[in-house]
């Protein structure tokens, strides 16, 4: 039998709670342990348009389904009033290979799993105080990712900076204002001071180039980059790893040719066996995490296989229990 969902089914189903959060750093758990099996990235452009399909996928030993993802990231769709990513999830059986689920989510999922992931690199990284946190970008990523920030840490202001029209940043001020009322999200002058003035800082961009100067870096500032998971992405400065005490990654061999270590390695301001730490290892305590206030932190997160497994199969089991969704033979 195969059952299929759709957005709105998917939305009620799964929301961005802890739960979530456990299990994508289940994951990466598993990930470390040697226990997942991650196909590279397979990415088709579509660069007339800004735009790029991603298909991820990932076999977690132990687990009797496993989750193949199509997402696209199209980026000029704001000037059709359209979100810039979409997406859907299918899930089979990892015993016969046969189709169990088809979860039309148009990346919702994708957003929350990535959202998580952001909320596990905090948990370990993040300093346990941060009044003040910011975020480089203003589409639903980093919507998301303050959300999940928030589950983790306490904070009171959110500095936000984007290269976006100053309606969207005002968009995006006004509805995490709604989303979270405890905290004041305001629009800052610059992308240094979001910097400057925060404990966490966040970027959500598919920038080119690094914009985050490794200058701004000052004692116990944590960054989690999560936009470059491709070969033409980077957010920031080459020579922000260099001078953070610590730098975590996902998945090492992806993040040398995909995202912030791809740069740095290139330059040849790291070798491609620098010591950088994967988050799972730091999850499962074979490596530590931030150890003092005033470290420099910085993870580089480019979307793992495990994280889409993961939310898929919860998102179909609690469909199954429920009831929710058509199904067919």
């Amino acid at each position: 039998m195969i059952r299929i969902l759709d957005e709105k089914e998917i939305r009620q189903l799964v929301s961005l709670d802890l739960s979530v959060v456990d299990a994508i750093e289940t994951g990466f758990s598993e990930l470390a342990k040697g226990n997942a099996l991650v196909p590279p990235i397979m990415m088709i452009p579509v660069p007339e348009k800004k735009g790029e399909v991603d298909i991820k996928s990932a076999y977690i030993k132990g687990i009797d389904q496993l989750a193949i993802k199509v997402a696209s990231g199209f980026f000029e769709n704001s000037r059709l009033d359209l979100p810039s990513q979409s997406g859907q999830m299918l899930v089979l059986s990892a015993e016969t290979g046969f189709l169990q689920g088809v979860l039309l989510d148009n990346g919702y999922l994708t957003q929350v799993r990535t959202a998580a992931a952001g909320a596990v690199a905090a948990k370990y990284l993040a300093p346990q105080t941060a009044d003040a946190v910011g975020v480089i970008g203003s589409g639903v990523q980093a919507r998301f990712q303050i959300e999940a920030l928030h589950l983790i840490r306490s904070f009171f202001t959110v500095h936000m900076f984007s290269l976006d029209a100053d309606d969207l940043k005002d968009r995006y001020v006004s509805d995490m204002q709604r989303r979270l009322p405890d905290v004041t999200v305001v629009k800052a002058p610059s992308l240094e001071a979001v910097v400057r003035e925060s404990s966490v800082v966040v970027t959500t961009t598919p920038a080119r180039s690094g914009f985050l100067k490794a200058d701004w870096l000052h004692p116990g500032l944590h960054i989690t980059s999560m936009g470059s998971d491709t070969e033409e992405k980077q957010e920031l400065e080459a020579e922000v790893l260099t001078r953070a005490d610590l730098v975590v990654c996902d998945l090492k061999a992806q993040s040398v040719r995909l995202g912030e270590l791809r740069s740095a390695v290139e330059q040849g301001l790291m070798p491609a066996d620098a010591p950088v730490v994967e988050l799972g290892a730091i999850v499962n305590k074979k490596a530590p995490g931030r150890t003092a206030d005033d470290q420099i932190t910085v993870c580089d997160l480019t979307g793992v296989g495990v994280q889409d497994t993961m939310i898929a199969i919860k998102t179909l089991a609690l469909a199954e229990k429920r009831g929710i969704g058509r199904v067919i033979s």
